[in-house]
């Protein structure tokens, strides 16, 4: 694996951090790997590279795999060279869950761009909420969050867009900022309120973005999820990552 590592970075160009978004691993053990202080030996991470750096099927078999044509993750892997921004696509948020957590985990800094964020960050059982510090020995993780303000037109928009009272949506945001106040003692978190009719919904860990989009009749969650990573040209992250520091700067902050 130490070599395949190395001829991803030879013919793509990818960094460690790159190969280590694709394939489900922190950079430190990609590392590690490439410059073979250790080995992989369990079949379910040769899957895991295989399908993250889209190995071709006459090189899995070598591998005893089987064929990469149908994803077990429910995602499509891209060519990193054809692709070098969009790493994966997810049918659903469900599918990059086990992802997105591994990253949080790993991340010192986390920015989420969402309308409610119930089931991102303000619940016990929340995607996100597991994967944060839970005493004062934590690591400092700094943690942004902009919310759809609860009295805003765009909120009633919103709610009238999936089948929502605007009350019972604007309580979902207050009671998600009542919860992160809770991590006040962990992390360095502050809360936003924007006021725009949400379209992008966003996970950033560090170099790593899961966005999704939200229209009428769906919500976040229920969206195409795009695993997006930072490459030195590319515009996709870079703009995304322009697109949040824009809403935070046009919001109020409440935490």
């Amino acid at each position: 694996m130490g070599a395949v590592f190395r001829y991803v970075q030879q013919y793509t160009g990818a960094s460690q951090a790159r190969i280590a978004a694709a394939v489900g691993m922190t950079q430190a053990r990609v590392n590690e790997i490439i410059n073979s202080r250790r080995e992989v030996s369990r079949l379910d991470v040769y899957e895991r590279i295989a399908d993250g750096v889209h190995m071709p099927d006459d090189a899995r078999h070598l591998l005893g795999l089987a064929a990469g044509r149908e994803k077990r993750s429910g995602g499509v892997a891209f060519d990193l060279a054809a692709f070098p921004e969009v790493v994966r696509v997810y049918a659903a948020q469900r599918s990059a869950a086990e992802e997105i957590q591994q990253q949080t985990r790993d991340a010192e800094e986390l920015d989420v761009l969402a309308v409610r964020g119930l089931g991102l960050i303000g619940l016990n059982d929340s995607l996100l909420r597991a994967c944060l510090p839970r005493d004062q020995g934590g690591k400092g993780l700094q943690v942004r969050v902009a919310l759809l303000d609860p009295d805003s037109t765009a909120l009633a928009r919103r709610a009238a867009e999936i089948g929502e009272s605007a009350e019972s949506l604007a309580s979902g945001v207050r009671l998600t900022e009542a919860r992160l106040r809770e991590l006040a003692d962990t992390c360095d978190v502050s809360v936003w309120r924007y006021s725009m009719l949400p379209t992008w919904r966003l996970i950033r860990t560090g170099e790593v973005m899961f966005v999704g989009a939200f229209d009428r009749g769906w919500e976040g969650h229920e969206s195409a999820t795009y695993k997006v990573m930072a490459t030195p040209h590319g515009p996709l992250f870079r703009g995304f990552s322009r697109m949040f520091e824009a809403v935070i700067h046009g919001a109020h902050r409440t935490i």
